[in-house]
């Protein structure tokens, strides 16, 4: 039982595998978060179903990989040897999520104005990452899942953030 064990939390913690990417493996979790996070939305859009239940399917989402992050930080640390193992990209997938939610776009928006949005996060999101604004990098000091997890959950706050305020106030979301 506890080889598979073993794999499940392989799977995901390095998100089906994206953490074993060669470069920027942080990326590939991420890009798996919005890959998965689009048919949740077209999929709403397609049905009717009210927009909140997307935001608690994100936030849903956020607390199970930050919950598996803390649980499996440990495990993860031992596994690879490392404090914030490389490979370890369930943090990104959390950060990504809080980085998507409540973006402000409609269900009904083209699928060109949801890649435009959703890109832009991404981007913003890694930007975020990559350079860790304080607290982000000073975070990173916690113990176990939380010195893996707490950065990416700020990262992604802080896209969010310069996010709506790109998509709320620029001419570039008026045209959405």
């Amino acid at each position: 039982m506890k080889r598979g064990n073993d794999t499940l939390k392989m799977l995901c913690i390095t998100v089906l595998g994206s953490g074993y990417a060669p470069i920027a493996s942080g990326s590939w979790g991420s890009l798996v978060a919005v890959v998965l996070f689009a048919p949740i939305w077209f999929a709403a859009a397609e049905t009717g179903i009210p927009r909140s239940v997307v935001e608690i399917m994100l936030v849903a989402g956020i607390l199970i990989s930050s919950w598996l992050s803390v649980l499996w930080g440990d495990w993860a640390i031992a596994r690879y040897g490392r404090k914030d193992p490389k490979q370890f990209v369930l943090d990104e997938f959390a950060g990504q999520w809080v980085a998507l939610l409540a973006i402000p776009i409609s269900l009904g928006a083209s699928l060109a104005a949801v890649a435009w949005v959703v890109g832009g996060q991404f981007i913003l999101f890694r930007i975020f990452d990559i350079i860790k604004p304080p607290p982000a990098r000073q975070l990173e000091r916690l113990p176990s899942g939380w010195g893996i997890l707490i950065d990416d959950l700020f990262a992604g706050a802080y896209a969010n953030i310069i996010g709506q305020l790109v998509w709320r106030l620029t001419p570039l979301g008026v045209t959405l």
